[in-house]
């Protein structure tokens, strides 16, 4: 990573929690447009009957593309549970770097949030969207738990829990691991491989690829930091599920079953991150391998003649925008997460780094969401992706400075070191 890059972090970091502190917790979304009752019929017609379905979801295709400001007449701001815990990670991460208790103190509020938003009628620690989403197999109702989400909030309570071991963090990181282990039901695909379900709904479909790969990371952790070999166990089955869903060529699609035969960004990096930390838990020669063809594969076909995040390299339909923020966070993690490996994803990542830092950030700290055909999205919505694009660029800060200290000069982070004071 390009040091001189990585020297002008802080600044934008500082003028972001600023933005943060300004703008409030609550926001719009990428799926305001479909969370009303009108959108969500609309998006069942198209998924129905789609040509007919394409006339339902035009007007919100076209605000989207042109009038992304249009959001707030489909839908409310909302708090995000995904959200609130990438917000944790990103103030762990600073509290670990300047050893203030200020930021420590911006992520226990934000664990805090999440022990109010859990899911309500499960007996363990779960969380979900805070709407109704319209799917393929149907509505999923607000406050149902996903695999998906999970994960990143045991990451944050994790994350805290090392830096103050308050044992109120460890119990619900017992709570999650066990919700995750017992409530998703698993279907064998190969002996000692299992797909996992989306949902703990009893019929929920199985074959999505990074749902299962997320189960694998999460349960591999907690197998290891609860000293559990049960979780261990299944974490090795969903794991085999992944790797052998992976295509010659290095690529996933993003389910093994019915018609999600689609290769996106974002959605290929969750599944390379969630290999990345097994393997950084357990050396797994199975993951290095995979990893291996999978950056192969994501660098010539997923990163443009620019070094920058594509959104498809296999698209399911015509897409409305050229960038999207969510595949520069998620590049940057991958990014950080493999550094020193590739070389070329080295580039890729001081590439993607700088702009995001000239071209996204708008004046107000908060960046820009989408660069539409024409023009951009400038709704500023904490879960795609500000709160991913926030706790990156901390992730990347944190680790350059953890393994080359000497290389960042202190003054380019005096910024944040003046607000932790204050």
């Amino acid at each position: 990573m390009n040091d001189a890059v990585v020297r002008k972090i802080a600044p934008p970091l500082d003028r972001f929690c600023g933005w943060l502190d300004a703008y409030g917790e609550t926001s719009y979304d990428h799926q305001s447009f479909y969370a009303s009752k009108l959108g969500r019929a609309a998006k069942a017609l198209y998924y129905r009957r789609p040509l007919l379905g394409t006339l339902a979801v035009a007007p919100m295709v076209l605000c989207e593309a042109f009038v992304p400001s249009a959001r707030r007449l489909f839908w409310k701001p909302q708090r995000f549970p995904i959200a609130d815990a990438h917000y944790a990670m990103g103030f762990a991460f600073l509290a670990g770097i300047y050893g203030t208790d200020k930021y420590r103190q911006r992520a226990v509020h934000f664990l805090e949030i999440l022990q109010q938003t859990r899911c309500r009628g499960y007996e363990e620690y779960c969380w979900g969207y805070p709407f109704d989403w319209e799917t393929r197999q149907g509505t999923l109702r607000e406050g149902t738990p996903m695999i998906t989400t999970l994960p990143y909030v045991y990451e944050a309570f994790s994350q805290v829990h090392a830096l103050d071991k308050n044992r109120k963090w460890l119990r619900i990181m017992q709570s999650i691991a066990q919700h995750a282990f017992s409530s998703y039901r698993d279907i064998e695909t190969a002996p000692g491989a299992a797909s996992c379900a989306y949902t703990p709904a009893p019929d929920d479909p199985c074959g999505v690829v990074n749902a299962s790969a997320y189960r694998a990371f999460l349960l591999t952790k907690a197998g290891i930091e609860l000293s559990e070999p049960r979780y261990l166990e299944v974490a090795r089955r969903n794991l085999n599920f992944v790797l052998a869903s992976q295509h010659a060529e290095g690529f996933w699609y993003y389910s093994t079953e019915g018609e999600r035969d689609f290769v996106d960004h974002f959605h290929t990096c969750f599944v390379l991150k969630a290999l990345a930390k097994i393997e950084q838990l357990t050396g797994s020669p199975d993951c290095r391998s995979a990893i291996e063809r999978g950056i192969a594969y994501y660098v010539r076909n997923l990163i443009d003649a620019d070094g920058l995040p594509k959104p498809f390299s296999k698209a399911p339909r015509l897409t409305v925008y050229r960038r999207e923020l969510y595949d520069c966070a998620e590049c940057v993690n991958l990014g950080v997460l493999l550094s020193g490996r590739f070389a070329e994803l080295d580039r890729i990542l001081s590439c993607v780094v700088s702009d995001l830092l000239s071209r996204w950030q708008q004046a107000d700290g908060s960046f820009r969401a989408r660069q539409l055909l024409v023009g951009w999205d400038d709704v500023p919505m904490h879960r795609w992706a500000q709160s991913q694009v926030f706790r990156s660029l901390c992730f990347l800060l944190s680790r350059h400075l953890t393994s080359a200290p000497e290389s960042v000069g202190r003054e380019s982070l005096q910024p944040l070191e003046r607000q932790a004071t204050n």
